[in-house]
């Protein structure tokens, strides 16, 4: 990329030297002051499509992904004794301790305890979990 870049930019300077020749040969200022513009121009048009791609990446993909993952990281930190929780495995249960990277839950009708990871929750449920009790087995 940056040769590219640089490549570019030595092209400009051997135009810009050229024409400065003509002028001393021809005495037409007006006419390398004519050409720079275009130059700059082509330079200008040429990155405007790579800089358009990038904002669009940014405000499609990297700035959502950002929000998500600040909301993500707010809800771990504020997890306490006592909230439901829903696992990435899909286990629902109930905070009973923290630590700093890892939760106890308890889970089922006889209150079994897990010990889980703090990435590993998915969620943490507003209301209780319906029918808890009547688990078919």
């Amino acid at each position: 990329m940056l040769e590219k870049l640089f490549g570019i930019v030595s092209v400009v300077a051997e135009e810009t030297a050229a024409a400065a020749s003509d002028v001393a040969a021809t005495g037409d200022a007006a006419a390398v002051a004519a050409e720079q513009p275009n130059t700059v121009a082509a330079l200008l048009t040429s990155f405007l499509p790579m800089i358009l791609i990038f904002v669009v990446f940014y405000f499609m993909l990297i700035r959502p992904q950002r929000k998500k993952d600040k909301k993500i990281k707010e809800m771990l930190a504020n997890i306490k004794v006592g909230d439901r929780i829903c696992t990435i495995g899909g286990i629902y249960g109930t905070v009973a301790g923290l630590r700093e990277d890892t939760v106890r839950l308890k889970v089922g009708n006889e209150d079994t305890t897990m010990v889980i990871a703090r990435w590993a929750i998915r969620s943490v449920e507003e209301s209780p979990v319906e029918n808890e009790g009547d688990i078919i087995v």
